[in-house]
């Protein structure tokens, strides 16, 4: 893209921006910035879409895994468009860290068609890993080195070049916050600096995409925000983010996600549109007795499914009315009781609980 640019805009300064006039080129995010309206700008995003725009980033078709038995991955399909942050959401054994080891050339397959920027992961790996940077759900540097050694350690594995290898390494550690500790050893760091550090050696040789497994596990609840912080940054700047998580919140910072269990995609859609999936009614009751009132709840055959949500239960009904009188019958201690909108948790255990995997779509973004 960038020798196509230089053939169409005649400027360009050091930091690798084009412009023409007041219209400006990210290269990079592929992102054009200038005044709205103006014929030069109209002239840009129709160049940048028709010569440097892929209409995905990632593709899976049918893709299918067996260990042994165990079917690891059962005839998946979804895609990535170029600059999204695609969550793949999931519990523990459903499929997500197998996904992404094929996807890096890590893990053989038994069928499907995989590919990444149009290059094939069956014929041209190498090219692929130029252009990926893949961080593992375990923490995976070398303890015995400090953040600094650690980055410079990846910057020649990845044949950084020389003259650009310190300017990445100290952006790098600016931009992650880990400056004041780049003497520290890998091993002294609180696990959110780990997850850091881990992500900085993942970006020194600047991939356009990023898969990241299971990175904010076992992290604190600060150390978690400051990270998507970070991610959110590095989206803005036109990086493709493919992330697996277990944690149902995460799902609402990503533009897309695709529930995965079992080893099958169960749903694929915005956040904001996963409610969709929901048919029945949400009860949220607060109670004196509330594990008490859990168990007799879940034993009770009217209510479809019930979950303890802090210090409130969650009741999935299909009649309200008929709920309702069933918890009078039942004589149980309620304090509250109303009716609230699912949560992506809640369309999460739906889906398992009705075993809908034939709702499995994918809703492109709008442009």
């Amino acid at each position: 893209c960038r020798t196509q640019l230089r053939k169409y805009f005649k400027n360009w300064n050091a930091s690798g921006y084009f412009f023409e006039g007041e219209t400006i080129i990210n290269p990079l995010s592929r992102k054009v910035l200038t005044t709205k309206g103006t014929k030069k700008a109209q002239r840009s995003r129709r160049f940048i879409q028709e010569n440097c725009m892929y209409n995905n980033a990632v593709k899976i078709e049918n893709l299918t895994k067996n260990y042994a038995e165990i079917c690891a991955l059962n005839n998946i399909s979804f895609s990535v468009k170029e600059g999204e942050l695609f969550g793949l959401i999931g519990p523990d054994g459903a499929g997500k860290t197998t996904a992404f080891r094929i996807l890096c050339g890590l893990l053989s397959f038994d069928s499907g068609t995989n590919f990444i920027f149009d290059f094939d992961i069956n014929k041209q790996i190498d090219k692929i890993r130029e252009i990926i940077g893949y961080m593992p759900q375990r923490f995976s540097l070398y303890p015995d080195l400090t953040v600094a050694e650690n980055l410079r350690f990846f910057a020649d594995l990845f044949q950084v070049d020389k003259k650009e290898r310190e300017q990445r390494l100290i952006r790098l550690l600016k931009f992650s916050n880990l400056a004041p500790f780049q003497s520290r050893r890998a091993n002294d760091l609180s696990g959110g600096m780990k997850q850091k550090l881990a992500l900085s050696c993942t970006l020194i040789h600047t991939p356009k995409i990023l898969i990241l497994d299971e990175p904010t596990t076992g992290v604190d609840p600060v150390s978690r925000r400051e990270f998507w912080e970070i991610l959110k940054e590095l989206n803005k700047q036109g990086v493709t983010i493919l992330i697996s998580t277990s944690y149902m919140d995460e799902a609402g910072l990503c533009d897309r996600v695709a529930f995965i269990h079992q080893g099958k995609i169960m749903a694929i859609n915005k956040p904001g549109n996963l409610k969709q999936y929901f048919n029945s009614n949400l009860l949220e009751i607060e109670t004196s007795a509330l594990y008490d009132t859990f168990l007799k709840l879940k034993q009770n055959p009217m209510f479809i499914q019930s979950q303890l949500f802090g210090d409130r239960i969650h009741i999935t009904v299909k009649s309200l009315t008929k709920a309702k009188e069933e918890l009078k019958k039942i004589g149980i201690p309620i304090s509250a009781i109303k009716e609230i909108q699912p949560t992506i948790e809640d369309v999460f255990v739906e889906l398992i609980k009705s075993g809908n995997h034939s709702a499995a779509r994918c809703i492109p973004l709008t442009p």
